[in-house]
């Protein structure tokens, strides 16, 4: 491996899998960041995971809440502190190097979301995975992304280990209890218990990858997806910022783990970003447990899919959600009946989101003061949206066609050039959807 000068410490070794697997430049879409100032005044050198939580300490906001958890409540400082603990251990405990991709196991809690940003900070790459994810397809993930690093809620062990057999490239498993202060039980919180105060956060740049994210795999097996520093900032300075109205005050919660990136912006990133705070709950989602996590935790903005807004219908009469103010819908069609009803019922109009893997979060949708029945909105402010015929051409308002995206984010597959040539044709990124757009530019 190649060596870099890494800040604050001697130099050392980087693991360049990943920048040697990105789809070579010509093949990705257009990159735009000209719609939005902020976005075209990204440093070159960045490391989003204190950009998110060490800039809001650094600026006096240390005792700000974070997360929610039950009881627990972690400030920016408590997430800080515990992120930075997580990035030592692994550099100095388990040899994680800058690059190294580091597989991630747990539901939302405190540990796993920071366990990201420690694995960030360490200039290493995340892979977050699905809970329900068995050993095979942790398997088929860590041969594909070369992986030999897994950190695990102890809840998830039986299939980290079952992945651990079937993959013997994973060296190390390590687990950690849902708030990492159990270090009686979990070795990893051992680890980090005594670690002193602060790290040096790797010195990345601003296209070094630091994520990798696989796709459902509804269309065969999952497919690895590559994200850069940047792209996490961008993709919480957009959509958040101009179409959700984030505010510092915001409490947001919902049903999508961190290992889909719908859900690492909008319970993680999106917060952290703007100074705001989620609130995480256990066991699976249910009405229920969505319901009473909002009246307990005064959440203002609930995320979740369609088929859950329908299934809460039936329960939010019998709780104080009083609090909450925003919900977007995400993952799936949002059926016009189910709008009408929750916004009948609430007073509150969803937010539809479109938005993939790929693309890392959502770029298009509408405000709720824009929203048109029948349409799912238009591009986010930074993106740029049109519908191309099947030979890639413009196609005339009115026209069907398929929906053509750009901006400042973009597919970038790892190591799959069949799939990125159909992604991205002629700069442009093809989710997959038909739309027609109108003169106004709504879809």
């Amino acid at each position: 491996m190649p060596e870099r000068h890494l800040p604050g410490g001697p130099t050392a070794h980087v693991d360049t899998f990943a920048r040697d697997r990105l789809p070579p430049p010509e093949e990705w879409a257009e990159m735009d960041f000209s719609q939005l100032p902020k976005l075209a005044a990204y440093p070159d050198r960045m490391n989003c995971a204190a950009d998110l939580v060490d800039s809001h300490v650094a600026a006096g906001r240390g005792d700000r809440p974070a997360i929610y958890y039950g009881e627990t409540v972690w400030s920016y400082a408590e997430l800080k502190r515990k992120s930075d603990a997580m990035a030592r251990a692994l550099a100095e405990d388990l040899g994680v190097v800058p690059g190294n991709r580091v597989l991630l196991r747990g539901p939302n809690n405190p540990a796993m979301a920071a366990a990201w940003l420690g694995v960030i900070k360490a200039g290493a790459i995340a892979v977050a995975t699905m809970p329900l994810l068995r050993g095979r397809e942790l398997a088929y993930m860590i041969e594909t992304a070369e992986i030999g690093h897994c950190l695990c809620d102890t809840n998830l062990a039986e299939e980290a280990e079952s992945a651990r057999e079937r993959a013997p490239r994973l060296k190390h498993v390590l687990y950690f209890s849902p708030q990492a202060n159990a270090p009686d039980e979990a070795e990893f919180d051992k680890l980090i218990a005594g670690k002193p105060e602060g790290f040096d956060v790797v010195d990345t740049a601003a296209d070094d990858v630091c994520l990798i994210a696989f796709t459902s795999g509804t269309t065969g097996k999952p497919k690895g997806t590559m994200h850069f520093h940047r792209d996490v900032l961008a993709m919480s300075d957009c959509w958040p910022a101009h179409i959700f109205d984030h505010q510092p005050d915001d409490i947001s919660t919902g049903s999508p783990p961190l290992a889909f990136t719908f859900g690492l912006g909008a319970l993680l990133t999106f917060p952290l970003r703007h100074g705001a705070a989620a609130a995480f709950f256990q066991g699976p989602p249910s009405p229920e447990t969505l319901c009473k996590t909002i009246a307990r935790h005064k959440c203002t903005a609930l995320f979740t899919a369609p088929t859950m807004f329908r299934a809460l219908l039936d329960v939010v009469g019998d709780h104080d959600i009083s609090s909450l103010k925003k919900c977007v819908s995400a993952g799936e069609h949002l059926p016009k009946p189910t709008w009408e009803d929750w916004h009948r019922k609430t007073g509150i109009k969803i937010l539809d989101g479109l938005g993939s893997t790929e693309m890392i979060h959502i770029f298009v949708s509408a405000r709720a003061d824009e929203i048109r029945p029948g349409a799912t909105g238009k591009a986010v402010p930074g993106y740029a949206a049109t519908i191309l015929d099947d030979d890639g051409n413009e196609v005339p308002p009115g026209t069907a066609g398929n929906l053509a995206v750009r901006g400042p984010t973009g597919c970038k597959y790892l190591q799959n050039p069949e799939r990125q040539a159909a992604y991205v044709v002629n700069g442009w990124n093809l989710p997959g959807d038909r739309f027609t757009m109108d003169e106004d530019g709504y879809l």
